[in-house]
């Protein structure tokens, strides 16, 4: 029995690309308020050494697509406190600014919400009010132009934040973004004490687990990292150095202290 395929026109494929750019130019576009004081520092210090220490996580990251897929980022850590947010912020921005690439970051710790309030935002509606709604399209990514990147807030804290997230909703949407953006930086609550990350952690392409240094314990950060998987990690971050200085700039990964 002969097998029926169907081939897209060069008309049609053309058509499926001016749709995605319209839909894309159709996204809410609101100014960033990000204070001189800010601890972005690859918007606030952007000469300091902890932006050039973003900027070094940013190529590192860009160099792993070399050997595996990678455009979902999930950042997260062991327990609260250690700075995943701050990182997640500083390294969207970072990868905005290398060669022009279009980065969405998601605020996917719908019950401590942070980066909104970050970068100077009021309180906006976000994911959680897109996954209560019926609509297919999303209408809750902002554009901060200052920064150069995109941001789905995670709006009002819903009751049942796991339950919400379980839908088919959620990895719809980020098919659809896939389509839109070169790099998803997800912003997730912390691995051990919550079970929303897990439900992101399917959906990420690799995972970045932050540490904070004398702050996560050891044996914090090895139940962190088995649960993570080797599988999924990509690296791990120790933020908080008291170490990081010009002298030892080139021989890891490591931002000055950070909150």
């Amino acid at each position: 029995m002969p097998v029926s395929t169907q081939v897209a026109t060069a008309t049609e494929i053309v058509e499926v690309a001016e749709r995605k750019s319209n839909e894309f130019e159709q996204l809410s576009s609101i100014p960033v308020a990000v204070s001189p004081n800010e601890r972005l520092v690859t918007l606030a210090g952007n000469e300091s050494l902890g932006a050039e220490k973003f900027r070094l996580l940013a190529v590192r990251i860009i160099h792993l697509r070399q050997a595996r897929s990678l455009k979902r980022l999930l950042i997260t850590s062991t327990m609260a406190e250690e700075g995943k947010s701050l990182v997640a912020a500083n390294l969207a921005v970072a990868l905005a600014r290398r060669k022009q690439q279009k980065v969405l970051l998601v605020e996917g710790d719908l019950r401590r919400p942070s980066q909104a309030q970050m970068f100077g935002l009021a309180k906006l509606q976000g994911l959680s009010e897109w996954l209560r709604s019926e609509t297919s399209r999303m209408t809750t990514v902002y554009q901060l132009k200052e920064a150069g990147i995109w941001l789905i807030p995670a709006g009002s804290p819903p009751e049942n934040p796991p339950e919400l997230m379980q839908s088919r909703r959620l990895p719809e949407l980020l098919d659809q973004l896939n389509n839109w953006f070169d790099w998803i930086v997800i912003d997730s609550p912390p691995v051990l004490p919550i079970a929303d990350t897990s439900v992101w952690m399917r959906l990420a392409d690799g995972i970045l687990l932050v540490a904070r240094e004398g702050t996560t314990e050891k044996n914090q950060l090895k139940r962190g990292l088995e649960a993570v998987g080797t599988s999924s990690l990509v690296g791990v971050v120790i933020n908080g150095c008291t170490t990081a200085n010009q002298g030892n700039y080139y021989q890891r990964y490591c931002p000055p202290a950070q909150q």
